[in-house]
């Protein structure tokens, strides 16, 4: 088959564009032929350099596709059937996972991280991460919604536990968590503030159901949550930038409000007054993807059209070189997705 790999960490020039083994599934196994993988600003990093990543190795965490085989223990699939795929790798069968807690599995890992993923024409996945997609979903639309979907869900209604009425604060209008989030805020009737470094930006996020813009690059979000909020400031803070917002972040709460981190695209640090943490009554909490269980709720609302991927733009995966210097350029709104 034809893979993008990398054989050396680095920019965008260590991708390769090359021939690799075709996957021999197990018989617990399904075979898929891609047809879309989406891209994350995981393959960035993993591409850069990351502990444990074995190469050469194949980027994706995001894939849509059909099935071509199907193991001799797997039932429910056919051969022909439009599918995504789950975009993390685990156990299955240890405490944690059996709980229905798969994100908190001690071999949990995210497709294309840990082991191999979707920027290639086949992969072979155990049949607990095969999710049949409908005709209404189109492969492009299908692999944009799985990672960042599910994070998005997990963060909110995981991990934040949202409520009608609660105000939040959506940290980049225009990334994928950014845009899933603020559909599954709507969702559950809550008021919405978001930021983007430019107004076009901020338009579309307004036209996916946020309240209020705030274009980060003029304004001081906390400032500006304050006078939105009438000074109260937000219930939940959804944050991923890291270091440029963190401190914005932490002073848009209310007393006793709630901030969920799930990234660190800035950078890792993150400091904070214990004081004002313990003396406002304030949450920090971390989140890591989310579980199967929670994967099926959110796409449930996608597959009903409640909640909508945004797909940016398409490239041959071959033009991956391409489409990661938008992606690192910031040059996009939605997803962009690789085409085998």
């Amino acid at each position: 088959m034809k893979a993008m790999r990398i054989h050396e960490f680095g920019g965008p020039e260590v991708l390769r564009y090359e021939d690799a083994p075709d996957p021999i599934p197990r018989e617990d196994q399904v075979l898929v032929r891609v047809r879309a993988c989406a891209m994350n600003h995981l393959d960035i990093w993993v591409r850069k350099g990351l502990p444990g990543v074995k190469l050469p190795h194949i980027l994706g965490s995001d894939v849509a596709g059909e099935i071509v085989q199907v193991g001799e223990y797997v039932t429910g699939f056919k051969a022909g059937q439009r599918v995504l795929l789950a975009p993390m790798h685990f156990c299955n069968h240890c405490e944690k996972c059996v709980a229905g807690l798969q994100n908190q599995c001690s071999q949990f890992t995210v497709r294309g991280n840990g082991i191999d993923g979707g920027n290639c024409e086949l992969v072979a996945v155990p049949a607990v991460s095969v999710i049949p997609i409908p005709d209404t979903l189109d492969f492009n639309e299908a692999a944009s919604v799985p990672l960042v979907f599910l994070t998005a869900w997990h963060m909110l209604v995981g991990r934040a536990g949202i409520r009608p009425g609660q105000t939040v604060l959506i940290l980049g209008a225009s990334s994928g968590v950014g845009i899933a989030a603020i559909q599954i805020a709507k969702l559950f009737r809550a008021r919405v503030i978001t930021t983007a470094g430019d107004e076009n930006k901020l338009e579309r996020g307004r036209a996916l159901g946020a309240d209020f813009g705030i274009n980060h690059y003029q304004q001081r979000i906390s400032e500006e949550v304050k006078k939105i909020t009438n000074r109260e400031g937000v219930d939940i803070v959804i944050e991923h930038v890291g270091a440029a917002t963190w401190d914005e972040s932490v002073r848009s709460l209310k007393p006793a409000g709630t901030l969920v981190t799930c990234g660190a695209t800035t950078g890792p640090g993150g400091a904070i007054d214990l004081r004002f943490l313990y003396s406002r009554q304030l949450s920090i909490l971390g989140s890591y993807m989310g579980a199967m269980g929670e994967l099926n709720e959110v796409l449930a609302h996608v597959f009903s059209g409640r909640l909508k991927p945004v797909v940016d733009r398409t490239f041959p995966l071959q033009e991956a070189r391409a489409a990661h210097e938008r992606m690192e350029k910031s040059q996009m709104y939605g997803k962009i997705v690789l085409n085998p």
